[in-house]
């Protein structure tokens, strides 16, 4: 179980997370909902050790999750909303440059690893291809197998949909949910609501730094009338009750 307690992050003047708690499970998928700048990115960027917050408690499994910790047990991978790839190296090199020079693999090893999960992601034939001959659906799967690669146990996903088509969007909605069922604990930032109706999720709605209101996507599609900000974020009414 991962638990996040009263994680806040302020940027000069600006409260970018004002005490925000959630608890998320092995095999369960967490959605950060919200607009541009509401906090979403932030904590996925402090929960993955790449930010740090200036108040609260982060634990995994009972365990403080610090710096050091993630760092050292490669606890959290992130999936970066402009996937990050090394625009110089193949896919295979991608996913094995950081299974050598962190896991300490051999390059047999590390290239082994990256062929099987490049098979998996269907980039068998992408082995030697580097990320600009990529769409962008393959991209974000080759991003998604390095993250794996290095078998944390939290999976972070900054916006996977937002250059994504519908058809992609359903695509990457299908690898989330096999992360989840293959016992990762998934967080993912996004403001695309389609995603809602193609997870098996908890819904956190965030606004202004905090979660505003949480429900199961089960809950929501099939009583939306009862979670009134999160409805009027999908319908893309600013004022609840304008409903």
């Amino acid at each position: 179980m991962l638990s996040l307690k009263n994680i806040s992050k302020r940027f000069g003047s600006r409260q970018v997370l004002d005490k925000v708690s959630l608890d998320v499970a092995r095999g369960e998928i967490a959605v950060l909902l919200g607009s541009s700048g509401v906090g979403k990115s932030t904590l996925l960027r402090v929960l993955s050790s790449l930010e740090t917050a200036d108040d609260g408690v982060m634990t995994l499994d009972d365990l403080p999750l610090d710096h050091k910790r993630i760092r050292d047990e490669h606890l959290v991978g992130m999936v970066f909303q402009q996937f990050n790839l090394f625009p110089n190296m193949t896919a295979t090199r991608n996913i094995t440059l950081a299974l050598q020079g962190v896991l300490k693999e051999s390059a047999a090893e590390a290239r082994h690893v990256a062929h099987k999960l490049l098979d998996e992601y269907g980039l068998g034939s992408k082995k030697d291809a580097y990320p600009g001959s990529l769409s962008g659906g393959q991209k974000q799967r080759l991003a998604i197998a390095r993250t794996v690669a290095m078998k944390p146990k939290i999976i972070c996903m900054d916006e996977p949909t937002s250059a994504l088509d519908p058809l992609l969007t359903a695509h990457v909605a299908g690898t989330i949910t096999r992360l989840a069922e293959e016992g990762y604990i998934v967080l993912l930032a996004s403001h695309d609501t389609e995603l809602l109706k193609r997870l098996n999720c908890t819904i956190y709605l965030m606004d202004a730094g905090k979660i505003v209101e949480k429900a199961t996507s089960q809950e929501f599609l099939t009583a939306p009338e009862r979670f009134s900000k999160i409805d009027a974020f999908v319908q893309g009414v600013a004022d609840p009750d304008a409903l």
